[in-house]
């Protein structure tokens, strides 16, 4: 799929953050599928800036696992690759349950109220087999005691790898699949709620380990991508001067 054609859509207070963060969810939520081409002048027209902090961000995303570049050449979508998410699976759980075990002192009323609210509406996305609500709330319920635990470096490093994972989830997501989340969720409620950090921990890492079966399938192949070492200057990517 190309790239969305509305122009001018990121802010120029915040250009560099604002275009990773635009091309990365579209990256995530499908928009732009494994093997696309990405070309910056077509980044540029959607984004409304300049070549510059589009590639930026196309750095970071290759930092991430989400783009592949060839420098001169291309600069793609990154195939769907399993081992890459079972290794941000394993991170992000891993962080997940520090956070949980951190943030369990700490957590007020209105953050278990927060929980209890995202995983209503998670359960309520997956009665509407609505994959993306669903995400999005299991993010925002993932999201309280990761803030609570008050710990940047957590929050860096699951702000790398998550995006890998969200991505495979959302290709192979089935509310089937997702609907012993509720419960988990419930039971890591009323964990905190207690105050059982470590038991709320194991909680959490378990229902992260949870995803492994969507992750038990065939990868992507790998795309064709045309040599252009006799391209014209016109076909290669470009560089700000």
């Amino acid at each position: 799929m190309p790239v969305p054609q509305s122009r001018g859509l990121v802010s120029r207070s915040l250009l560099r953050e604002n275009a990773y963060r635009a091309i990365r969810d579209a990256i995530v939520d499908g928009t732009l599928t494994p093997g696309e081409r990405l070309n910056d002048a077509d980044l540029v027209a959607w984004l409304g800036v300049s070549r510059t902090p589009i590639r930026e961000a196309l750095g970071r995303l290759e930092q991430t696992g989400l783009v592949r570049t060839k420098p001169g050449r291309y600069t793609i979508v990154s195939p769907l690759d399993v081992r890459a998410a079972r290794d941000a699976q394993a991170v992000t759980s891993a962080m997940h349950e520090l956070a949980v075990r951190a943030a369990v002192p700490n957590l007020s009323a209105a953050e278990l109220d927060a929980m209890r609210e995202a995983n209503a509406r998670f359960a309520e996305a997956l009665r509407r087999d609505d994959v993306a609500a669903a995400l999005a709330a299991d993010d925002d319920f993932h999201a309280v005691p990761v803030a609570a635990c008050a710990n940047q470096a957590v929050g860096a490093v699951l702000e790398q790898f998550t995006p890998l994972l969200r991505r495979v989830e959302r290709v192979r997501f089935s509310s089937l699949s997702g609907r012993g989340s509720v419960a988990q969720h419930n039971r890591i409620i009323a964990l905190c709620e207690t105050g059982d950090a470590e038991g709320a921990a194991v909680a959490s890492r378990t229902n992260w380990q949870t995803l492994a079966p969507l992750l038990d399938t065939p990868e992507t192949p790998e795309p064709h991508v045309p040599d252009t070492s006799g391209a014209t200057p016109d076909d290669l990517p470009r560089s700000d001067t």
